[in-house]
Parts: structure tokens; sequence; C-alpha cells
């Protein structure tokens, strides 16, 4: 039997400060209706704008998950994405009045246990499960980050951390059943170098910081004077180090407490995937970065996935949407390369365009005279500029921008493209256009057989003339 939907039976509310900002802040999780998905509302905040819990909406990773959209930002989000994932809540509006979620203890321990004492309701939809069909690896060679997901019937998770630390060591976590991440996961808390406190002190980074809530780590020796000037900017009595090396303000709940904070972290950057997905997981020296990084993967691949059911339906009877002088006043291409005859789909987040292959192409004199074939490459251009009418619509006046390629990825060809062929060429934004960066997964068809795909990477820029 399917999974149904789950929303909270009634609402939740919290109270306190923000880990960086400081601020003081209210929070409250309010009950949602089917495949509503996870929104933070921002109360305080002129029209109260909401942020979509979605990994192409986060701005920022450097010291935690940051969204931003509507003009509104909200921080800090992670753990409590990660309370609703492990305590199987589907829908959630979350309701805060300022710029971050509240710390609280440090972990997700006091989020967890309010929605189990609350309680959870079962909805009407069923649940919607990301299906993986192939191994998906984000690898950062540099920082020595690996995380792997593979396919399988049960969604776990497995970390292994290693900051070259005596104190710390190399640690491993794992969480088999996410029906366990209350009692096993929840509770862990952030952490910290000590070496690393007075600079975030100094830099109005941890404004609502506290050595009670987080494990401080000292991995140097240090000198009893510099723990008590320490403790004097947080005002805490004195303190001084267990063997371990953990701040005696502290104890720790679990001997690797610190790896079970990273896989209770990516528990939450993986919310943003925006739907449950059975994997396996492995991550090696995971962080925010990494997280956000992954999970724009896996969304993409699940975008493409639904992309891929949908094929274009020509029909020549039917007038274009934009024909061929049309085209011309919103491309820069001309004779011989432009490969756009006309456009049959437009709106904000995709395109269909047609281009008609006949033997009069200058490239078939050469490609090849005995067996004419398109190239490869020319089908990527081909897309591309498809794909322009589709980003360059997001400008006023698109005849005088350009787009130019930033990257090509994933292109895989599936049959060749021979005269007489009729290209139906669609191009889907796979994330919101940021900065003038488009982000785009093409396919070309012929006929409804699939002749290639892949993603494009193109910046608009204005045409120096018009500058």
């Amino acid at each position: 039997m399917a999974e149904k939907q789950r929303t909270l039976k009634a609402p939740i509310s919290f109270k306190g400060k923000g880990l960086h900002t400081g601020v003081e802040v209210n929070m409250t999780f309010q009950p949602a209706p089917d495949s509503h998905g996870y929104i933070f509302k921002r109360t305080d905040l002129p029209g109260q704008p909401i942020i979509n819990a979605l990994a192409e909406n986060v701005v920022e990773t450097s010291r935690g998950t940051v969204l931003e959209e509507n003009g509104a930002r909200i921080s800090t989000i992670e753990h409590v994405l990660a309370s609703f994932v492990g305590m199987g809540i589907d829908n959630v509006l979350v309701e805060v009045d300022g710029p971050e979620a509240p710390i609280l203890d440090g972990s997700a321990r006091d989020f967890a246990e309010a929605i189990e004492k609350i309680g959870a309701v079962n909805q009407q939809t069923d649940r919607k499960y990301f299906i993986l069909k192939e191994k998906i690896e984000y690898y950062d060679e540099e920082h020595g980050i690996h995380i792997i997901a593979y396919p399988d019937k049960i969604q776990s998770i497995n970390v292994l951390i290693d900051y070259n630390s005596n104190v710390l060591g190399h640690q491993y976590a794992s969480l088999e059943e996410i029906q366990n991440f209350k009692e096993e996961i929840a509770p862990c808390r952030t952490f910290v170098f000590l070496h690393e406190l007075e600079y975030l002190i100094n830099n109005n980074l941890i404004k609502g910081g506290d050595v009670d809530n987080a494990i401080v780590i000292v991995d140097r020796k240090m000198e009893q004077e510099e723990l008590d000037r320490l403790a004097d900017l947080f005002n805490k009595p004195h303190i001084s180090v267990q063997p371990e090396g953990i701040l005696n303000n502290v104890e720790l709940r679990f001997s690797n407490e610190p790896a079970r904070h990273k896989l209770l972290d990516l528990i939450g950057d993986l919310a943003l995937v925006g739907r449950w997905f059975k994997a396996r997981i492995i991550a090696t020296r995971p962080g925010h970065p990494s997280n956000n990084e992954f999970a724009r993967t896996l969304r993409q691949v699940m975008k493409k996935e639904a992309l891929q059911k949908k094929v274009p339906v020509y029909n020549p009877n039917l007038e274009p949407l934009i024909n061929i002088n049309e085209v011309k006043r919103r491309l820069p291409h001309r004779y011989p390369f432009l490969m756009v005859d006309k456009v049959i789909h437009l709106d904000k987040k995709s395109v269909v365009g047609i281009k008609n292959v006949t033997n009069n192409e200058p490239f078939f004199t050469g490609h090849f005279p005995e067996e004419p074939v398109m190239p490869g490459v020319l089908l990527i251009e081909a897309a591309a500029q498809v794909g322009g009418i589709l980003v360059l619509g997001t400008v006023p006046d698109p005849e005088n921008y350009s787009t130019y390629f930033l990257k090509i990825d994933k292109v895989k060809f599936k049959r060749k493209v021979i005269p007489g062929d009729t290209l139906i060429i669609k191009v889907d934004l796979l994330e919101p256009i940021r900065r003038g960066i488009a982000l785009v997964f093409a396919e070309i068809f012929v006929g409804n057989k699939l002749a290639m795909e892949g993603e494009l990477m193109a910046q608009i820029v204005k045409n120096k003339d018009h500058d």
C-alpha cells in the first residue's frame, strides 16, 4: 500500500536566538495542505514573503544553509528541515519573524520531540518518491569530499569525517532506518574548534552562539589564561579542557556526536531536493557547500527524468508561435549558422523550436559526402539557439543581447540526424536565472525518437554596440 503524505496535527511554536544573527525570533510550524512541501514565511517583512525550501534557492553555505526567494532570506534552516524528514512530515509552513531559525541547543532534538508530542496526520495524497535509476556522485578532490548515492529500497546514510585532528580522529556515523532519527541523530549538536571561536566572535558571525549550544573541541594546547579570556567573551564561568579535548561545559551525548551531527546536517540539506527519495548515501567529509551541490545534482536528475516523459507534439498545420522573421529579430545568427526555423511553444520555463534539416545544409558537403550526417556539435548549437530564445525572453529588449556558452555537460547522442529529418528541439530551465546565468536541459527529437540530450549553461551578455 502506498504511503500517504503527512502533516502536523496542530501548530508548534518555538522561541530562541539565531546562531549567527543573535536575533530573538519566534517560529511556528503550521500544518499545511497536500503537496505543499516545506515553505518558510517571513512574517516580519512587508507582504510576508514565502521562501520555498528548494536547492536552487540556496544562496550561501559558509556557516549554515541560507535560502533566498522573493527578496527575503532565511538562515540556518538545516536542523528544522532535518526534523521534518526524520519525523516523517511532508508538508509544513514555517512562520518565522526574523532572518534566522533559532539554534536552541544546537541540535534538532527540541524540534523532533515537539513533533512527536503534537503528532502527525495522514493526508489524501500519496507520498511521491524520487527513485534513483543509477549511481549519482559528487567529488571535490581539493577538499577530499566525496558523496555518492546508490539506488536502494530504503533511505540510509553513512558519514565519515576527518579533520586531521588528534582529538576527533576519524569518525563514522550511520542511519540505517529513518525511524531511528529521533533517538540516534536528532540530539547531536553542532561543533566548533576552539581556534575558530575567537575569529567567529571577532567577525560578528556567531552573535547567538554559546558554549552551551555547541561542542567546543580544543585541538591544540592552550593556557588556562587564554581559556579564561574566551570564557569572559561569552560571559561564562571559567572553563577547562577535559582529557579528550572537549571543553568541560558539556558532556558528549554520543562518542561520535560530531559525525552524527554532520549526518543531521546532510539530512536537512538533502530535504532541499523537494521530494523523498530512496537511496544509500555514503558521504566523506560532507559540509553545507557540498551538500547543496549534491542536492542540486539530485534535483536536476529528478527534473530531467520528469521532462523526458514529455515528447513535444509537432503539428505542421498549425501556425508557429514565432516565425522565421521573428526568430531573426530575436537571435543574431544568420546563414549558414541559424539553426532555428520556428518556435511552436514558449513559456517562462520551456521552449520548443523546429529545425528542418535538408540536403542543402553546407556542412553536409564535408560531413560526409557519401553518407551525410549532421555534426553533433551543430545539434548542440541548435539546442543552444532555441534555448537562447527562452532565456533572452527574460530581458525587455532581447535583440540587444546575446547568449554565450559557459559549460556543456552530460551530452548524449542517441541517433544520427540526416537530411529529411525534422528536429523538435525542447529546452527547459533547470533552475531560475540568476545574475544572467542560465542552466537548461535540452532534448532533440526526430518524431518521438530522442536524438540528443544534455545540460547547457550560458550567460546573457549585452551587445557592445548597446552598452
